[in-house]
């Protein structure tokens, strides 16, 4: 016997009921979507309560009670998502050129290295918060939340002129439950290695790790509301470190705009993120890996540390900045960084080059120019017939006739005999001209010359 089917009519004959179970199982993009099907999609997916599933299910940090407790405060979960999905894409990295800057701090003036000062005194340290998850093929392996900016007691303190940097693990964040360290096994999905010197070989550990990891680095300002993910949630690059091979640093970040901040225009937000290898299969237990550093800093397109007092105007200016659903836009910006920073690497490497190959030519001149002066002051001087004069002073700018077909040039002399010269005049001097000194004279002409 067939069944016959009712047709729906439309999306509004659904009960809102079962309309809510549909859409609490979705995940964000999705509900997103859906929001858009029909008015009453649109009326339910404002639920706050959907939108507290979906950001706990994404991030699970947000499941603290403290967090929720900030999150409704700066306007509530639907708008934390709306803001924190989306990554920062920064494709204003102007055509960088070596001289288009002030090449050392002490050549900036104070409004531009230290920035606008009324805007800095409207920031402060204790305004930020940072909640941070890490997973590894979609299993969360990592939840922390860092409040405030560790070590900074003072308004002038050595946080503000020194180089900017957050060690998350250092620091323990406020009534955090998960202090222990962070562990990754074959049980989370790693691939088992028998020895390290056969994971050099193949790299497989490697490669496992450096495809499944994901990080989210949200920052949140509690003084003007704003929130963004500086994470470019999959690894940007890494490798193994130096030198015992058991160390896997991998790197996340973005490009922030450091427009009115500093010179450069533009910095780069990098999230450090190293595993070591603690255990292998050969030593009778399964591979594990143990999370050692998990940082953050600035620097600019010259690879230098930006300072504490510009950080934070760069950090809060981030939180309003251009953002994409789109992924791949973000790590295409960080690539377009790389390149942009590659070129001008070169081109300093140029520009030293040239300096290098200049400041060679000047010390062989220097050198040639000295021994030159040094033997002419010894007596050795070139004249028409390349003849040599006998004595170490020279008869100046007066041409002897020492032989019917030989003529030099020679310096005064006084207290010796006259002698006289072509045009008549008498000349003092005493001149002779030895074959075997004509011919020393000839082979160090030509070692100069050489």
């Amino acid at each position: 016997m067939a069944l016959s089917v009712a047709p729906v009519e439309s999306m509004a004959s659904l009960n809102s009921d079962l309309s809510y179970d549909i859409l609490r199982r979705l995940d964000g993009p999705t509900l997103a979507s859906a929001a858009c099907a029909c008015a009453s999609f649109c009326s339910i997916s404002k639920e706050e309560k959907l939108w507290e599933n979906v950001c706990s299910s994404m991030w699970p940090s947000t499941s603290r009670e403290d967090v929720k407790s900030l999150i409704s405060y700066i306007g509530g979960f639907r708008k934390f998502y709306a803001d924190c999905f989306p990554l920062i894409v920064n494709k204003e990295v102007t055509e960088y050129q070596w001289n288009d800057h002030l090449e050392y701090p002490e050549e900036w003036t104070e409004a531009e290295y230290y920035g606008d000062v009324d805007e800095f005194e409207s920031v402060a340290p204790s305004d930020f918060v940072s909640i941070v998850d890490i997973r590894y093929k979609d299993k969360t392996v990592c939840s922390k939340v860092l409040w405030g900016i560790p070590n900074v007691n003072e308004f002038n303190g050595w946080f503000y002129n020194c180089p900017f940097r957050i060690d998350l693990l250092t620091y323990a964040a406020r009534d955090d439950d998960n202090e222990g360290e962070v562990l990754l096994s074959v049980s989370d999905g790693l691939p088992p290695i028998l020895s390290m010197e056969k994971e050099r070989k193949d790299g497989k550990l490697w490669m496992e790790l450096r495809d499944g990891l994901r990080l989210s680095w949200i920052v949140v300002n509690k003084k003007v509301k704003q929130t963004a993910n500086l994470a470019s949630w999959s690894p940007l690059g890494g490798q193994r470190h130096w030198p015992t091979d058991k160390d896997f640093v991998t790197r996340f970040g973005s490009v922030l705009s450091a427009k009115g901040i500093l010179p450069c225009q533009v910095v780069e937000c990098i999230l450090i993120m190293k595993f070591r290898v603690i255990h292998t299969e050969g030593e009778g237990v399964q591979t594990t890996l143990k999370l050692t550093e998990l940082s953050m800093q600035l620097k600019d397109m010259e690879g230098a540390h930006v300072n504490g007092r510009s950080s934070l105007l760069i950090l809060k200016k981030a939180l309003s900045c251009h953002r994409s659903k789109n992924h791949s836009e973000a790590l295409e910006s960080c690539h377009l960084y790389s390149k942009a920073q590659s070129e001008l690497k070169e081109e300093k490497m140029r520009n030293e080059s040239r300096l290098d190959r200049l400041c060679i030519l000047s010390g062989i001149a220097a050198f040639l120019t000295f021994w030159y002066y040094f033997l002419k002051g010894k007596g050795v001087v070139r004249g028409p017939q390349r003849g040599l004069i006998n004595e170490s002073t020279f008869i100046d700018q007066s041409h002897v006739s020492l032989s019917p077909s030989l003529v030099v040039d020679c310096l005064s002399v006084s207290g010796i005999p006259e002698l006289t010269g072509k045009d008549g005049r008498s000349v003092k001097g005493t001149i002779e001209v030895e074959s075997e000194s004509q011919k020393l004279y000839d082979s160090a002409w030509m070692a100069m010359e050489r």
